[in-house]
C-alpha cells in the first residue's frame, strides 16, 4: 500500500470539524472508532480520552492546511515537522496478504501500530501520510475548501492543480452564487445607466 494512501487519515480528522457551521462529530468513542475506516485493528485501544486528544491533533492538523492554502510553505512544513517529531511513525515492510502474477509476495510498505494509544497510532498515520503527499505533490496541492461556509480540508491531485473545492457540491454551490453575485452586478449597472440616460424633467423659470 502507498504510503500516501494515509493522507486520508489526515483530511478525515480535520474534516470532523467545520468551524464555520459549528459543527462537530468528533464527540465519542464510536467516532473516533469511525475515522479508522477498513482499519479497525488500529481501533481497537480507543478510549473516552482519545475524543480530546484527536481534537488537539485536529487543530494542529487544520492549521497545517490553513497555511498550505494561504501560500505560506515553509510555516505549513513547520507545523507539519513538529507533530512527525511529536508522532513518529514505524515504516514496515509487508506482504503476507497479497501475491504477485508469479506467486511471490507482493512486497510494500505500510504503517505499524503505534505502541502508546489510539491517538498516537492515528496521528503517526495521519502525519506520515500527509508528509510524503507533500513532498511528492507540493504543499500548494494541500487547501481548505473556498465555498463559504465550508472550511473541509482537501488533497488536490488533479493534474492541472485546478482544485479549488472540497467536492463537486461545494464546486457547483460556489459557481453558482458566484454566477447570481454577477447578475446583480450588471443588473444594478443596467439600472444606473438607464437612470442617467432619462431625460431631465425640470424646467427653468423665466
Amino acid at each position: 500500500m502507498e504510503l500516501t494512501y494515509y493522507s486520508d487519515f489526515a483530511v478525515r480528522l480535520v474534516n470532523t470539524e467545520e468551524p464555520l457551521r459549528g459543527t462537530d462529530t468528533l464527540t465519542s468513542v464510536e467516532a473516533v472508532r469511525a475515522l479508522f475506516g477498513v482499519h479497525q485493528h488500529g481501533a481497537r485501544r480507543v478510549g473516552d480520552a482519545d475524543v480530546t486528544r484527536l481534537r488537539a491533533v485536529r487543530t494542529r492538523l487544520r492549521a497545517v492546511f490553513t497555511a498550505a492554502a494561504e501560500g505560506d510553505e515553509a510555516r505549513a512544513v513547520d507545523l507539519l515537522n513538529a507533530l512527525l517529531l511529536e508522532y513518529p511513525a514505524s515504516p514496515q515492510i509487508s506482504g503476507h496478504d497479497e501475491l504477485t502474477a508469479s506467486g511471490r509476495p507482493n512486497w510494500h510498505l505500510h504503517l505499524a501500530e503505534h505502541p502508546s494509544n489510539a491517538t498516537a497510532g492515528y496521528a503517526a498515520i495521519a502525519c506520515m501520510g500527509l508528509a510524503f503527499q507533500l513532498t511528492d505533490l507540493g504543499v500548494d496541492r494541500l487547501g481548505i475548501c473556498g465555498a463559504p461556509p465550508c472550511s473541509n480540508a482537501y488533497i488536490d491531485t488533479s493534474t492541472n492543480r485546478s482544485k479549488r473545492y472540497c467536492s463537486d457540491r461545494c464546486a457547483t454551490r460556489a459557481n453558482v452564487a458566484a454566477y447570481r453575485a454577477r447578475r446583480r452586478r450588471e443588473r444594478s449597472l443596467n439600472n444606473r445607466t438607464e437612470d442617467g440616460n432619462q431625460p431631465s424633467t425640470e424646467t427653468s423659470d423665466r
